[in-house]
């Protein structure tokens, strides 16, 4: 085990939890973001 390890209070491994998150598609305002220029590309 590293010892270099960083965790939360609650004992999670912030690298961890980076990882996935990059790895889970995208986020919440990443999709609001998507919808609105649809949005937009549909009204012109």
């Amino acid at each position: 085990m590293e010892s270099n390890k960083r965790y939360t209070a609650a004992g999670t491994d912030i690298e961890e939890v980076k990882k996935k998150n990059a790895a889970s598609g995208l986020s919440y305002n990443e999709v609001k973001r998507q919808l609105a220029e649809m949005h937009q590309n549909r009204k012109k």
